[in-house]
């Protein structure tokens, strides 16, 4: 096994999921990325942890269930991994194993070059500290604005709660991505409208060369410009099309790189995304869940500007 990758992975295990010796830890992987998952499965065992390791076909978009098999592991674990090509973050399996108490980790899309720079190398206690108090502030704001190059989207927060992604998962029930660094919110399904610029990534496209242009009705992804015919999936249903969710990146070290799990993270940048939220407050359940980038916005809660062109004001 690489150094870098073990030492990694130590981090990831001990000061992200505080792991301890004895504990069950699962590390699920899916066949593109078996290698990975296993050298972190070797890594727990190293820890003396009662560790195992399972492997599953790939899943055809983020958002799609696992085995049934798999899905019944993830809830008789302490500590759960998932290092898959396709996020597992927004599926029934993550949420019942977080009831049951398991502390989950979702990586998708991770790499080993990912493991040893950029958003993992963070300093964890900052990112913390600053996902939970913008975290704070989405949960008392109604509403949220972003503005980009004339384009202006709003969103309804009423009686919806932030969400922090700190990266650190200590108590039981906790989960989330990693790397982390993000606060997030559900907005109310049918109170987004507008239209919006999306130049740093999206999910399914890595880095853009060229920005979407999308146009959101009550919730509702109206049209959308620039993809090539690569997002259909978010016109297959009506579900798959509704904005499911407003994020911050509250990562120092993130980098944009085309890779979802760490674009979202990037320091200063908003995302949105459509498909499913059931799993952080919402009540829209579909067959993805698809993450875009916006590159130094000007964000507004309660129309006071926190974000102006990247730079948090607060």
């Amino acid at each position: 096994m690489e150094t870098d990758i073990r030492e990694s992975a130590e981090n990831l295990l001990r000061a992200c999921m505080d792991v301890k010796q004895g504990e069950q830890v699962l590390v699920i992987a899916d066949q593109d990325k078996y290698e990975l998952g296993f050298q972190v499965y070797e890594t727990a065992l190293h820890m003396n942890c009662e560790a195992l390791f399972m492997c599953m076909k790939n899943r055809t978009v983020s958002g799609e269930e696992p085995p049934a098999a798999v899905a019944a592991a993830m809830c008789a674990s302490d500590v759960v991994i998932c290092i898959t090509e396709h996020s597992m973050t927004h599926t029934n399996a993550r949420i019942n194993a977080a009831k049951t108490g398991a502390r989950i980790g979702t990586m998708p899309g991770i790499t080993g070059e990912m493991f040893s720079k950029g958003a993992m190398t963070a300093d964890f206690h900052k990112v913390e500290s600053d996902t939970l108090r913008y975290t704070q502030m989405l949960t008392e704001a109604s509403t949220a604005r972003i503005e980009k190059e004339g384009h202006a989207l709003t969103l309804n927060l009423k009686g919806r709660n932030g969400v922090p992604s700190t990266g650190v998962y200590r108590n039981k029930g906790e989960a989330g991505n990693l790397p982390s660094g993000e606060a997030y919110i559900a907005p109310v399904e049918n109170g987004v409208n507008g239209s919006m610029v999306i130049d740093g990534s999206m999910e399914a496209m890595g880095v853009l060369e060229k920005p979407l242009i999308v146009t959101i009705e009550d919730g509702q992804l109206k049209a959308l410009e620039g993809d090539g015919g690569k997002l259909q999936i978010l016109f297959a249903k009506p579900e798959n099309g509704i904005t499911a969710e407003l994020g911050i990146g509250t990562n120092h070290a993130a980098i944009l790189c085309g890779n979802i799990l760490e674009d979202e993270k990037v320091y200063g940048t908003v995302h949105i995304a459509f498909g499913s939220n059931t799993s952080f407050g919402g009540t829209n359940k579909a067959d993805c869940h698809m993450d875009g980038i916006i590159l130094e916005p000007d964000l507004y809660l309660d129309d006071e500007l926190i974000m102006k062109k990247g730079v948090f004001l607060r």
